[in-house]
């Protein structure tokens, strides 16, 4: 009977991790969409008209933060050398 239990705690461990790198890479492609959508916003924000661009910018703002929370939540887990974080 223990073995049993053993095996089933080993295969929700997999299914576990099996969905921590399903769930890592759709965020990584979720952050890519996003700097992409930054890049278009801030060359759409050189030709805009002054009236568009407060709208413009809130929309940058608002990427830049989202990507930033998305990086963030990427190296969650990761070690500090591997997370591009300084040693301390």
């Amino acid at each position: 009977m223990a073995e049993v239990i053993e095996l089933r705690e080993l295969q929700a461990a997999r299914d576990r991790a099996r969905r921590r790198h399903a769930d890592h890479a759709h965020l990584e492609r979720a952050v890519a969409v996003m700097r992409d959508n930054l890049a278009a916003v801030a060359e759409q924000t050189r030709s805009a008209p002054d009236v568009a661009q407060p709208e413009l910018l809130a929309r940058v703002e608002n990427l830049v933060a989202m990507i930033r929370y998305g990086m963030r939540m990427l190296t969650i887990g990761k070690p500090a050398d591997a997370a591009g974080q300084p040693d301390s």
